[in-house]
């Protein structure tokens, strides 16, 4: 279930020294930590990689637990699991349940505590996406017609001509990649590698701007790291702001956030539009509470009307049975859809239950479809047990 990659930029940055009796992993093996390092290093990126703070406001947004004890007990693959068990199995750093804004449960491992943060990986797709909302909200971007090539003038007369912002954030630009980890020669392995060029340009986009074109644009659906980074430099463009003090200016500040996040930066100092925003779990499930909500704070709208819609709607199939794509999410046909990120990070929303699961883990192996059936089958039983309850 190849659904969820990294950028290998992600992998740039300098090892730093350990602190608190940690030895932090190397920064050149990002993508095979062992378990041990990944305990230390996903809750400690920003002393690894450069990184932009994402500034949290003055006020804490409440989450209240409930009154009641909760958990789940299912049976998965002949055996009887509960939430401790199901974390066991799949290395969960943390997971909570939020239902109608309080929370069900919330859990640690892995030597984490609620003040930690955790990579996200490619959850924070789902969050460029939104921003991209934002931005035509805010008049930064004509809207998802609008060609690439208006805010990336650079890239014309390449794959990228005839490409729409649409196009980019449903991974259906037509043109040909691979996203294949295995391979050293893919694209996904090389593309963030080069240096910065002498003309200034991005080398990221620099390396987009060469490869060819496999299909009309809008037309097939097919994941793509780098379209997610060109549509954080985009972004970048558009508003003449950093990605994260953006972030911060429209969501952050005012969704109430426990903790500053921060945000991994590439070779040239922008931050990677395809993944790795850091932050703490309750965080995470007030972000999601913010989408899911209509993307609303303070009652008023950071988002154009109906956008929240639209992104968490299957804009195309994919690849994987009865599973869309949105603007940046992957959408259910349960009625739920998903920010993912490899190494067991998602944040699910349930409108019709209003409920939030967020889970952040350290798997052995990037994308292991044995993870990815074990985590369903817990969102599942937690789903189940919620409707019970009313």
């Amino acid at each position: 279930m190849k659904r969820i990659m990294i950028c290998a930029a992600c992998a740039m940055g300098l090892a730093v020294s350990a602190t608190a009796g940690e030895r932090l992993p190397p920064a050149d093996k990002y993508l095979f930590w062992k378990p041990a390092e990944q305990a230390i290093g996903y809750r400690s990126m920003e002393k690894i990689f450069p990184t932009r703070v994402i500034a949290r406001g003055p006020t804490v947004s409440p989450l209240p637990a409930a009154t009641a004890p909760f958990d789940v007990h299912y049976e998965f693959q002949g055996a009887k699991l509960d939430t401790a068990a199901y974390m066991k199995a799949t290395n969960v750093s943390g997971l909570i349940v939020i239902k109608n804004g309080r929370i069900l449960l919330e859990r640690y491992g892995l030597g984490r505590k609620p003040s930690d943060r955790w990579t996200s990986f490619s959850v924070g797709k789902s969050v460029t996406s939104t921003l991209i909302g934002a931005a035509i909200q805010d008049g930064f971007i004509k809207g998802l017609d609008a060609p690439v090539t208006d805010y990336l003038p650079e890239l014309r007369k390449t794959a990228y001509d005839g490409v729409t912002i649409g196009d980019l954030i449903t991974m259906r630009s037509g043109v040909q990649w691979n996203e294949d980890y295995a391979d050293p020669k893919s694209d996904v392995a090389r593309f963030a590698q080069n240096p910065v060029p002498k003309n200034g340009m991005d080398p990221i986009e620099a390396y987009m701007a060469k490869l060819p074109r496999a299909h009309k644009p809008g037309t097939v659906f097919l994941y793509d790291t780098g379209e997610t980074e060109l549509a954080g430099i985009l972004l970048a463009r558009a508003t003449k702001k950093h990605l994260a003090d953006y972030l911060s200016e429209k969501i952050w500040s005012k969704i109430g956030a426990e903790q500053d996040a921060v945000w991994i930066l590439d070779a040239a100092g922008q931050e990677h539009g395809g993944c790795c925003i850091s932050m703490s779990l309750r965080d995470y499930a007030r972000f999601g509470l913010f989408f899911m909500h209509g993307g609303k704070v303070g009652g008023l709208s950071v988002l154009p009307d109906g956008w929240v819609k639209r992104a968490s709607s299957a804009q195309t199939p994919t690849a994987y049975p009865r599973v869309g794509y949105g603007y940046f999410w992957w959408i259910n046909d349960d009625g739920t859809y998903e920010a993912e990120g490899i190494f067991g990070q998602s944040i699910l929303l349930d409108p019709a239950n209003d409920l939030v699961i967020v889970t952040n883990s350290a798997w052995p192996t990037a994308d292991d479809d044995k993870h990815w059936f074990a985590q369903a089958a817990y969102f599942a039983a937690v789903r189940k047990a919620v409707t019970k309850k009313g």
